[in-house]
């Protein structure tokens, strides 16, 4: 008895295996931790990564990471606060004024620079260390404390605010998602309780998929984010492909389990070549240096598998168990089957090959030169974040600290170091040894609470604070002397982490990462459709057609003046490669297999009405949920991810319907060539018969 008709003949017990899978799966994927700091996925022999790793090892305090803004305050008040913060559960080194000048003598006497960095216009700005572990809970009691006319800005405050606004953004997608998909999908079938069908497939996929995540350490806020939306929206394709070859079926035999198994073995090279393209693709983000992109392309491979294994086993046996429900509920097609529409697409294909040739070149140099981002994007400004930031640096600047860590034991030369280090433009202030304590001072004479913050048994710390934001020319360019100055002092032995530093190292590897990855992408997908198609023509054709779409999209921020996140801009390469390849795929079967009938102009009318309505469902709900997923995410890589994938979705569907037409009858010459059997109709066959 074959795999199909086992699976069929023990429909109810796969069913009850499907759902406790995904029970189990719901509850485990509560207990998956999720990481908002994307620079913990910096490669280990990245510099910051080094760096960060020896300071954890060596020095018990933490950097400080948020500054908090206290108004209307005196000097005696701002100390009797910053002892109140240090009694906060979490917060550590803690930094003002009193830790750089004495105060018991006069202000006045004491320079204005350096007191202004600390206390100005009655306003005291504290430095403090916040543990990334519980941060939303210390941010808000730093705010119960401070006020509303207080203010909490840094690092730390960014995380914090994308924790909360992420906790159910994915959720809040789904609500929205879910009832305009199923929408579509009744639209498009004529079933009322067939699109449920596929809903409850996708969704059980999606849980097992969210609760098998539990085998890594943590994922990160994007694999969250974007995972689940994803593997909805490119693997209901597999739930189509299989109920549409089943209905056809069932004009075949009676047999309903005959029907199903029919249905399975004859659409499962389809749905399996459509699930290797977009698996590849995935894939090929795993050989990114920068682990965000492993941990995405891994989670979002194995929710593929996951699908196709629903979609296979777990589709058929509740169809067929629900078989009946399905023909009571019965309706009519409620949009056009766009059989005519063909004629019009082959009347169009000269223009739309004109256009895309003047597009693609200007489209491919603009999509290298847009302006990018590599962290994760401002503060919203009219949140609480966003106004305590632009109050803070109202009053008192910009401050974004860099730390540099050097070995321990020559005072004078971490003392010339930090001298030097001062007078780098944009540096605002270093905090050191010897700056803060004096280098004459033997730690012997100390307290070990201050000795700690600078020293532990092999390092020096010394903490540098620029005036720029956290990314950018004049972030990076700050980060270079850092280091280059460093350098000149302990060579190599000298190390550096921090805002800008970390995102200095991850734009530095992404970049580095992005043509391995797009080759391998590319790579493996030809290799899929050439195995697929036996041909050598046809792959080149289809990826071309994709991949002018993914440069027409990737090229807009830079004609519209707007950065682009660097991660989203190397994942949506891969990913909208991979996920609507497929159109391309079913365009190119069924035109195949009508060229062995008709002439090239003749088939691809016929194919384009065939295969309209199967790619504008796809690709709908594609876009929708990228589109959603923009709308709705308040993380800038997220957001844009989403927007990228919506408008890639719409873009690679104009270019198969338009310009895959017009290429490959243009080239059926060739095609017929290079293709292994191709069959393909010739005029005289007509005259002959």
């Amino acid at each position: 008895m074959s795999l199909s008709k086992n699976i069929i003949r023990h429909r109810k017990l796969v069913v009850v295996i499907f759902i406790a899978a995904a029970l189990v799966c719901a509850i485990l994927q509560l207990g998956v931790s999720v990481n908002y700091n994307i620079a913990d996925y910096l490669p280990e022999d990245a510099e910051s990564t080094l760096a960060l790793r020896i300071m954890s090892e060596e020095f018990d305090t933490g950097v400080p990471n948020a500054r908090v803004l206290i108004p209307d305050v005196s000097i005696t008040e701002a100390l009797e606060y910053k002892k109140a913060l240090s009694e906060i559960n979490g917060v550590s080194n803690l930094m003002w004024l009193d830790d750089v000048i004495d105060l018991r003598q006069p202000l006045e006497m004491a320079d204005r620079a350096v007191v202004e960095t600390y206390y100005k216009e009655g306003s005291a700005i504290i430095s403090l260390a916040i543990g990334e572990e519980d941060d939303v809970r210390i941010i808000n009691e730093i705010r119960a404390l401070v006020g509303e006319d207080g203010a909490v800005s840094g690092n730390a405050v960014v995380s914090a605010t994308s924790k909360e606004m992420s906790a159910g953004e994915t959720t809040r997608v789904m609500l929205f998602l879910v009832p305009l998909i199923i929408l579509i999908l009744i639209l498009t079938t004529t079933s009322w309780v067939e699109p449920l069908l596929f809903m409850a497939t996708i969704g059980i996929s999606i849980l097992i998929n969210m609760g098998t995540n539990i085998i890594f350490d943590d994922i990160s806020f994007i694999t969250f984010s974007v995972s689940p939306i994803l593997q909805m929206a490119v693997s209901l394709d597999y739930a189509i492909f299989l109920l549409s070859s089943f209905q056809k079926y069932r004009d075949v035999t009676d047999d309903i389990g005959e029907a199903m198994s029919l249905a399975m073995k004859r659409s499962l090279p389809a749905v399996l070549a459509s699930a290797l393209t977009t698996l590849f693709g995935f894939l090929a983000l795993v050989f990114m240096r920068f682990e965000v992109g492993a941990n995405l392309g891994i989670a979002l491979a194995k929710g593929i598998v996951i699908s196709l294994i629903s979609v296979m086993v777990f589709l058929p046996s509740l169809t067929v168990c629900c078989y009946k429900l399905i023909d009571k509920t019965k309706h009519r097609r409620f949009v056009p089957t766009f059989k005519g529409s063909g004629r019009f697409i082959i009347r169009t294909r000269i223009p739309a090959l004109i256009l895309v040739v003047l597009l693609v070149v200007p489209s491919y140099l603009a999509q290298s030169r847009t302006s990018f981002i590599y962290g994760i994007g401002d503060l919203e400004p009219t949140s609480r974040a966003g106004m305590d930031e632009a109050k803070i640096n109202e009053i008192f600047g910009q401050s974004v600290p860099t730390v540099l860590l050097v070995p321990r034991g020559d005072v004078a030369r971490e003392a010339r170091l930090a001298d030097d280090l001062s007078e780098i433009n944009n540096v605002v202030s270093v905090v050191s040894y010897a700056g803060t304590v004096g280098a004459e001072i033997p730690v012997e004479y100390l307290d070990e609470s201050i000795v700690s913050q600078f020293y532990s048994e092999n390092y020096s710390r010394i903490i540098v604070y620029g005036d720029t934001n956290g990314e950018g020319e004049e972030a990076f360019a700050l980060v270079r002397k850092v280091r280059d100055t460093a350098q000149r002092y302990y060579g190599s032995e000298a190390l550096t982490f921090g805002a800008s530093a970390n995102l200095y190292d991850i734009k530095d590897i992404v970049t580095a990462d992005s043509l391995l990855v797009n080759l391998l992408a590319v790579l493996a997908i030809g290799l899929v459709l050439l195995l697929t198609f036996k041909s050598l023509s046809l792959p080149l054709i289809l990826l071309i057609t994709i991949q002018s779409s993914i440069w027409i999209n990737l090229s807009i921020p830079y004609f519209t003046s707007s950065a682009l996140s660097y991660i989203g801009y190397l994942v949506i390469s891969t990913v909208q490669l991979g996920a609507t390849v497929d159109y391309a795929i079913l365009f190119t079967d069924h035109y195949m297999l009508n060229r062995r009938q008709l002439l090239p102009r003749a088939a691809a009318i016929k194919t384009a009405g065939e295969t309209m309505l199967s790619i504008l469902t796809s690709a709908a709900i594609l876009a929708l949920s990228g589109f959603i997923l923009s709308f709705i995410s308040t993380n800038d890589i997220v957001s844009q991810m989403g927007l990228l994938l919506g408008r890639g979705a719409l873009l690679s569907t104009v270019m198969v319907l338009f310009f895959l037409p017009a290429a490959i009858t243009l080239l059926d010459s060739l095609v017929r060539i290079t293709t292994l059997r191709a069959d393909f109709f010739k005029k005289e066959h007509d005259t002959h018969e």
